[in-house]
């Protein structure tokens, strides 16, 4: 590590072997990480995975127990409080103080960041344009909605005007239109040269960024843009179209070949493993049900490519993850998303 100040070949964020273990839970396990810079880097994964320990570590609020990280050229946990300036961190639950209006929550944050009078007036004013908030600004904030909160807690984290902003799973808790204005907003940052590494449970969320890990056990599983991600899934995905979905589902489970089957509404989505003879085996158990179905092959999208990736550690036996995990879901579930992970 060289401890300068100065990021090295483009890159925002480098980390080597870093590892977490809590007593005998291995939190993170060896995870590599390459961010360049304003690039939207998501992190994907289940309950447990390990991406809330991973941002922790990143930001210098949680000592890795092995590995390296370089953070804006800076080392990180040695040189993690001259970091601080530099970047902004929004955690999963609502940070800041209920009973201070809107204004006032920024206001001390500005403070927090050592602004002038004067440069805090003009920088809150600022944001509270920018995320809607004008009309708010005299309105406590533990009387907001969720949309709101949201957007007041962004504000608060950008206000120091960082280089890297590090969003851990932020629209866990809004409707889909507040979901869609927020990464609007997180696009017009990365296009003004701000680095966004952000955490989901939404897949849709996760196609919009530039680049993607995918983390299971406390490993990285997948990395890389979410077409490349696509690209190489190792399966293939049929669609059974027929009347009665959930017969067929029943049908064909425990098939040699599948790896996951998910019912999306008349249809029965289901990934196998790559090979000629599935297509036909399929045919015949469904046949053998006495169900009449269409089957058509598809391209597979980036729900597809979570499940075979992190299926890779489905038989590592007891799962390793962040304190407070949970079982993972059943893969022919219809669950069209991993569940977040728990604070």
């Amino acid at each position: 590590m060289t401890g300068q100040t100065r990021e090295t070949n483009g890159n925002a964020i480098v980390a080597h072997g870093l590892t977490r273990r809590f007593g005998d839970l291995v939190a993170v396990d060896h995870v590599d990480l390459t961010v360049q810079r304003a690039q939207v880097y998501g992190f994907l994964g289940p309950n447990g995975s390990g991406k809330s320990t991973t941002i922790r570590m990143l930001c210098g609020l949680l000592l890795p127990s092995e590995g390296d990280i370089e953070v804006l050229g800076y080392a990180i946990p040695r040189q993690a409080e001259a970091l601080k300036r530099r970047i902004g961190y929004m955690t999963q639950k609502f940070s800041l103080y209920d009973d201070l209006s809107v204004y006032e929550n920024l206001d001390f944050v500005a403070a927090v960041h050592e602004l002038t009078r004067a440069q805090a007036r003009t920088r809150v004013d600022e944001l509270l344009q920018r995320y809607w908030l004008t009309e708010q600004r005299n309105q406590l904030a533990g009387t907001l909605s969720g949309g709101q909160k949201q957007r007041l807690a962004l504000a608060a984290a950008v206000l120091n005007k960082p280089e890297l902003l590090l969003l851990d799973e932020p629209t866990s808790a809004v409707d889909p239109q507040s979901r869609r204005e927020f990464w609007d907003s997180l696009f017009a940052l990365a296009d003004a040269g701000t680095t966004i590494l952000v955490s989901t449970h939404y897949m849709d969320e996760a196609e919009r960024c530039h680049r993607l890990a995918i983390l299971d056990h406390g490993r990285l599983v997948a990395d890389g843009s979410p077409q490349e991600l696509t690209a190489a899934l190792p399966g293939q995905v049929f669609l059974v179209e027929c009347e009665r979905a959930s017969a067929a589902q029943v049908a064909l489970r425990g098939t040699s070949g599948i790896l996951a089957m998910a019912q999306i509404g008349a249809q029965l989505r289901v990934l196998t493993e790559r090979g000629d003879a599935i297509r036909a085996r399929l045919d015949d158990k469904l046949r053998a049900a006495d169900i009449d179905a269409h089957l058509q092959k598809v391209a597979p999208n980036l729900e597809d490519v979570f499940v075979a990736a992190t299926l890779k550690g489905g038989d590592r036996g007891s799962r390793n993850g962040d304190p407070g995990d949970r079982p993972p879901p059943a893969r022919d579930s219809t669950a069209s998303a991993p569940p977040r992970d728990t604070p």
